[in-house]
């Protein structure tokens, strides 16, 4: 399948990645800039990518996408007797989309999915349409309520993609009641994210953050120590549409920090990031030939109606809707801290019964760096046996 993906708009051409930028640029200048104008300029990016679906518009027209139920079943989730229900998932994205609620509709009336509970907000007022966020925001919306449907979905639209904006809309996400926070957006890393990182630590949230689509490589926020980074696999079923397998997506971000040191949550793997933070802590499907179905009738590239998705734009908030599943019925949501610690000490060590129990470790596959037995800087601890997992993942 060709693979499609949107260029955000850049402040610093020298600094175009495919997976965002942060506009620092190598000139001897640059370094000169002071850290709050450099923060200023910083502009984020959707890890998407996408195929239209020139068919008769069904879903259903297509071969070789995978739709709620395959999901659920391959990872297990269809044998949780869970619906995220008093759980509040916010997707902060830049723009949003007109059309959500009316796209999320078409969506559930597919899919035979229940009525969503959604609520969109402007915290800076109504931005402009921008086609590629709004396909972005469908990805997230839709697939977030269709693992979790009876959790709440509130999308936080900022008035841009730049850094500021965004945390603006964090911010937001977090003083309104959010028990878990989406992003599927980031950029390179920069000096001076430390200083940032406490927009991401809030005691009962989770925030989960794309580790990107450009393979090998860090970025941010997906860097942060207080965020869920979320890799991208390349998803197998069998014929009847159970598990059989997965490998590293060649796209997955990963990489060691720059910035960030290693976390306490990762002292048993220093022998793979050594000093560092390591990206991904887990992963999920992402590949885009391996994709799912997203409907959008905001205009994309001159297309509208269902697309072929895939990236870490859905491996993360498909890993924020396990956690709403797992924070359901429990009197207090986790913290990101809480779940980063808590997926780490359930995997144990490389091949122990925690490990095999609930994780399927990804033991092939690259994205420059190459999956390996227990964690690996491409898909992490590696992707859900959700069925096992979440159960004990909000557990003391």
């Amino acid at each position: 399948m060709k693979k499609f993906f949107r260029k955000a708009e850049f402040g610093f051409a020298a600094a175009l990645v495919s997976f965002g930028v942060f506009a620092a640029s190598s000139s001897a200048s640059a370094q000169t800039v002071t850290h709050s104008n450099q923060f200023d300029s910083l502009v984020a990016q959707h890890p998407i990518h996408f195929k239209h679906n020139s068919g008769n518009g069904k879903p259903n027209a297509v071969t070789g996408v995978f739709n709620p139920t395959d999901i659920k079943k391959a990872y297990g989730i269809d044998l949780l007797n869970k619906t995220g229900k008093g759980q509040t998932i916010a997707l902060v994205e830049a723009y949003g989309s007109p059309t959500i609620e009316n796209d999320l509709q078409v969506f559930n009336q597919q899919f035979g999915l229940p009525a969503a509970n959604i609520e969109v907000v402007y915290p800076q007022g109504k931005p402009k349409t921008d086609g590629g966020w709004a396909l972005e925001t469908a990805l997230d919306v839709e697939w977030a309520h269709a693992i979790a449907p009876d959790a709440k979905i509130l999308v936080v639209s900022a008035k841009s993609a730049s850094i500021n904006d965004l945390l603006v809309a964090e911010d937001y996400a977090t003083s309104h009641g959010a028990t878990i926070v989406s992003n599927s957006w980031g950029g390179s890393e920069f000096s001076g994210e430390a200083s940032y990182d406490s927009h991401f630590n809030h005691s009962g949230i989770t925030y989960l953050a794309s580790s990107g689509d450009n393979g090998q490589g860090s970025s941010w926020p997906a860097s942060s120590p207080n965020v869920v980074a979320v890799g991208g696999t390349t998803l197998s079923v069998t014929s009847n549409g159970d598990y059989a397998g997965e490998s590293a997506w060649s796209g997955s971000g990963g990489a060691l920090s720059s910035y960030e040191g290693i976390p306490v949550y990762q002292s048993n793997w220093t022998s793979v990031v050594g000093s560092k933070r390591g990206i991904p802590d887990v992963a999920f499907d992402a590949d885009p030939n391996t994709g799912v179905y997203v409907y959008t009738s905001t205009r994309n590239q001159g297309q509208q109606g269902w697309f072929q998705v895939g990236g870490t734009s859905f491996s993360a908030p498909a890993w924020g809707a396990l956690i709403a599943l797992a924070n359901e019925g429990h009197s207090q949501s986790l913290s990101s801290s809480e779940v980063l610690n808590k997926i780490y000490s359930l995997a144990g060590t490389t091949g122990s019964i925690g490990y095999k129990t609930n994780y399927h470790d990804i033991l092939t596959g690259s994205n420059g760096y190459s999956a390996q037995a227990g964690y690996d800087i491409v898909t992490g601890i590696g992707s859900p046996i959700a069925n096992q997992l979440v159960p004990v993942l909000n557990t003391k």
